[in-house]
């Protein structure tokens, strides 16, 4: 458990919020666009997803997130920004049926985000260095609690959505672009930038993940030398580019098994795999269990492994 952070009143109205929005464990997309509450009233399994590009503010409980062997701990007194598509494991720590775990995630949206690093002149003193990971916690001010409370009040007006909406995001994203996640958003949105570079490379590998590549072709398309490739794209996922390709294998390997009603055999060979013995080892080793096993285990209790 996490130590109990200095209240602030903001934390008390956001999770009254949430928790009439959401009468059921799960994630619930809201009428807001990009918008998502999270309700789990119990501790959940880790889950294995591909986490978007995103904001996710905790009101109230915890939650550990996994990078590769780097582990992520927040609660009520942090917020989380996601700044690449990344293969992460999240995991609810602390949650009971009284007390349960409640956060709202917001999707980015890049071109908007774009628009406004554009406008906005940079904070003086604002760090240039910081976390260069493409996940990364800050601090949650009363002042970032108040633009997210504006948001999500709109949610009992639903005719004032459209107009209003984009004003109260465009507050919150403000919110980001000067807040000490300030130095990681302005990367993420600078066209000749590290993190850009290595996020072009990701979408070549999402794109052509059931394929062999070299780490040459890949550097290619991000215009960057190998060596660099593999520093910087270490830097920024923690794994290298054959670890994030194995890791969207077997994730999307996984989703066949349970939504498609294919054998591990044939999913395996859909996502690139050769061999089913490795496949099944390396599916044990990420999801600890065999995949049918694995996938028996899901449908058995799909809201313990619910994406968080």
């Amino acid at each position: 458990m996490l130590p109990a952070p200095t209240h602030m009143p903001q934390l008390d109205e956001l999770s009254a919020i949430i928790a009439q929005n959401t009468s059921d464990d799960g994630v619930l997309q809201t009428s807001i666009p990009r918008l998502s509450l999270i309700r789990f009233s119990r501790q959940t399994e880790p889950c294995q997803t591909l986490q978007h590009p995103a904001l996710c503010i905790v009101v109230q409980g915890s939650k550990q997130v996994m990078l590769a062997d780097e582990i992520y701990v927040y609660g009520p007194a942090k917020h989380l920004v996601v700044s690449v598509d990344l293969p992460v494991t999240g995991q609810i720590i602390e949650a009971t049926p009284e007390k349960p775990y409640l956060c709202m995630r917001l999707d980015l949206d890049l071109p908007a985000l774009g628009e406004m690093f554009m406008e906005i002149t940079p904070a003086t003193g604002e760090p240039a260095g910081g976390c260069s990971k493409g996940v990364c916690l800050a601090d949650t001010s009363p002042q970032f609690l108040d633009s997210a409370l504006r948001l999500l009040r709109l949610l009992a007006s639903p005719e004032d959505i459209t107009y209003l909406a984009p004003l109260a995001e465009r507050e919150l994203m403000y919110r980001l672009l000067r807040g000490p996640q300030a130095h990681k958003v302005r990367r993420m949105l600078m066209p000749d930038s590290r993190l850009q570079q290595v996020t072009r490379a990701i979408t070549w590998i999402r794109q052509n993940y059931a394929a062999p590549f070299s780490i040459e072709q890949v550097a290619a398309e991000a215009r960057m030398s190998p060596s660099s490739l593999h520093q910087h794209f270490r830097d920024v996922t923690a794994m290298s580019p054959l670890q994030y390709q194995k890791q969207l294998r077997l994730q999307e390997a996984r989703r066949l098994i349970l939504t498609s009603a294919v054998d591990a055999a044939t999913a395996a060979q859909r996502v690139g795999y050769d061999s089913p013995s490795q496949f099944s080892r390396e599916y044990r080793r990420l999801f600890g269990a065999p995949p049918i096993q694995d996938v028996a285990r899901l449908r058995q209790e799909p809201e313990r492994f619910a994406e968080t």
